[in-house]
């Protein structure tokens, strides 16, 4: 059985689980390419207009493979985290799948709660049984999935004299052709860079807790808190946050993070259909030049100054 797995959304941190569970059941493992023009095209004409271009992208991923596969996994990621959720796409994401594209095969339904091991096995239950009946079999994949999904590391760390916060959604960060290759584009203008992963959930938790109110998104919960703990500990010498067009839960987390930070440098970048590179080069050449004026030539530390950059582009 020909088991399709789109290389879109939170595939970058979860396929190892996916992919072993379904291995483990004996079935071939149909992936997408990486990322290009073809599959933002068409996942362009397929979606809504209305969603955010990771999920527009994710379409063109399920419509690059929907012919070669018996059943297609689109995860219906609520929870990771007991009490907070993901996105309202998420939760309806095989819906807007299905009505988008026509001629689906079977798709995955489940609702997917990440947050303890048996609630994650109910998931493997519904979803498996598609493949075989045996609970053995299915429970062997299971255990075999959650040990190479805790063997998986994800993050960039990379500090020099110069280092930035690399923030946004896990799937735009890890997608090259979606973040215009910005981590290399760093990387040869000499700037470290750290990711989300790499914050301190001590300091992580400490500022969490310092919120009027809890987080009811993980993405906020991730990204505000490790940009204040980056912030708090004097890590970083300036935070890039890549943001998607539409997208809610950014507008709420650039401006709390602008809030606790004051006037320490940041430059929020804004990602739609658009690919032409030019916009995003000019902003980043001339915050990096910023940043390197400030620590070089002015030797302030990461926290001093009174120095804001922040610049919104559509590219």
């Amino acid at each position: 059985m020909r088991v399709g797995i789109p290389k879109g959304l939170l595939y970058c941190k979860y396929h190892p689980f996916f992919e072993t569970f379904f291995h483990g059941l004996g079935a071939e493992i149909i992936n997408s390419e990486d990322t290009n023009k073809s599959i933002l095209n068409t996942g362009v004409k397929a979606c809504v207009d209305e969603a955010c271009l990771p999920v527009k992208i994710y379409h063109g991923h399920i419509a690059s493979i929907k012919d070669q596969c018996d059943l297609l996994v689109i995860p219906r990621i609520m929870q990771v985290y007991r009490n907070e959720y993901i996105c309202p796409k998420f939760c309806g994401l095989p819906e807007m799948v299905i009505h988008s594209i026509p001629d689906m095969p079977p798709v995955t339904l489940a609702p997917l709660y990440m947050h303890n091991k048996k609630s994650l096995y109910k998931w493997c239950i519904s979803s498996g049984s598609a493949i075989t009946r045996n609970r053995s079999k299915i429970k062997h994949a299971f255990e075999l999935a959650l040990k190479a999904q805790s063997n998986y590391k994800t993050g960039i760390l990379d500090q020099k004299d110069i280092t930035v916060m690399l923030a946004g959604h896990p799937y735009i960060v890890n997608d090259a052709f979606l973040n215009m290759n910005i981590v290399n584009k760093l990387k040869a203008k000499g700037i470290g860079i750290i990711t989300e992963e790499f914050a301190p959930s001590s300091i992580t938790e400490t500022q969490i807790k310092k919120l009027l109110k809890k987080p009811f998104w993980t993405f906020k919960r991730n990204l505000y808190g490790a940009s204040a703990a980056f912030y708090e500990q004097k890590k970083v010498h300036g935070i890039i946050y890549l943001s998607s067009f539409a997208c809610g839960i950014d507008s709420i987390v650039v401006d709390l993070i602008r809030f606790h930070i004051g006037e320490f440098p940041m430059l929020v970048i804004k990602l739609d259909e658009h690919t032409g590179e030019a916009g995003v080069d000019t902003r980043l050449e001339a915050f990096t030049d910023m940043l390197e004026r400030r620590v070089v030539n002015e030797n302030n530390h990461p926290s001093h100054g009174q120095c804001l950059y922040s610049s919104q582009n559509s590219i």
